[in-house]
């Protein structure tokens, strides 16, 4: 059974950090993309990051410019990873991990969020001014 969680949400003042985990777990993650996204009620679901398998152990990843140079994302295979830095009050949201079971062919970023086949149920990010 797939499951994808994520994990370490929660309350934080304006400034603060907080670093997301999920896992991805049931099939063969390893080699295909897995991504961050987050929406709030009413609002689009907005890309966060994307990571790609570019061999061995290693990951290329690519950041929405809104959140580049505060979020930080880093993955060892099935599990990714979200440093948020210097949060701000928009940054509240619910955050969410996408990923990718392996298919012949592959997939790399940037990758169609439409394309993702198992999704999170998400994890609370609150930022207090």
């Amino acid at each position: 059974q797939v499951q994808v969680v994520e994990s370490g949400g929660g309350l934080v003042q304006e400034g603060g950090s907080l670093k997301l985990s999920c896992t991805a777990s049931g099939s063969s993650f390893d080699e295909s993309p897995m991504a961050w996204y987050r929406q709030s009620a009413g609002k689009e679901r907005e890309f966060v990051s994307c990571t790609s398998w570019v061999g061995l152990d290693a990951y290329s990843a690519s950041t929405a410019d809104s959140v580049g140079g505060r979020f930080t994302t880093s993955r060892f295979k099935n599990r990714l990873f979200l440093q948020m830095n210097s949060l701000k009050p928009e940054d509240t949201d619910m955050y969410y991990c996408a990923a990718e079971p392996y298919k012949i062919g592959g997939g790399y970023c940037p990758y169609p969020s439409t394309n993702f086949d198992y999704w999170g149920q998400g994890t609370q990010v609150t930022v207090s001014s």
